[in-house]
């Protein structure tokens, strides 16, 4: 091979090495720019997922409500049945999908939470609304309290980790929801 061979093939080495870098770069704002697009959708999906997540939530708990209502005036007695209660105190926040309570001879508060799927988080987190429900609500620091878990789905297992943990179940059966305990159940009183 000759010099001038040599030197022209070097010179279109090098034009070819910049053709390369130049689609290398149009490559990588393509993909910077799609990356970009799918990360606006996946954040998009994930908001309208969790919008989803909601409203399924609020569509188990007012599908539970009227059979919880029952149960709670006709079993338990209760006077004042209340779903979806808020409250703030010291910047700290609590929700409880239902709460009722009976003065009186009763003197007695109900903490319902309603699940479409019970899981271990299910019993931890009504331990933790039981454990602070004084604390956000005063006014029944005399009452003895208990806790219900409603759920749509509930495998045998968790059944029994929930009624272990001192809490009363309710399943939901031909679209009512019916209190599921074994027969001389003692609930944990909080």
């Amino acid at each position: 091979m000759t010099d001038a061979e040599l030197k022209e093939l070097v010179a279109s080495l090098a034009i070819a090495q910049q053709e390369t870098d130049r689609q290398l770069k149009e490559t990588d704002q393509h993909l910077k720019e799609t990356d970009r697009r799918l990360s606006r959708q996946l954040k998009e999906l994930g908001k309208q997922i969790g919008g989803l997540g909601e409203k399924f939530g609020s569509f188990t708990e007012g599908l539970a409500l009227p059979s919880m209502e029952k149960i709670l005036q006709q079993r338990f007695h209760m006077e004042v049945i209340s779903p979806s209660v808020r409250a703030t105190r010291n910047g700290r926040h609590m929700e409880i999908d239902v709460l009722s309570y009976a003065n009186g001879a009763f003197n007695t508060a109900y903490v319902v939470e309603v699940k479409s799927h019970v899981r271990e988080e299910a019993i931890e987190q009504m331990e933790s609304l039981l454990q602070d429900f004084r604390t956000f609500f005063p006014e029944h620091k005399d009452k003895t309290l208990y806790g219900i878990l409603a759920a749509v789905d509930i495998s045998a297992k968790m059944r029994e980790r929930v009624l272990q943990a001192g809490f009363y179940v309710a399943e939901i059966h031909d679209h009512v929801f019916r209190l599921d305990v074994p027969e001389g159940f003692k609930p944990k009183a909080w």
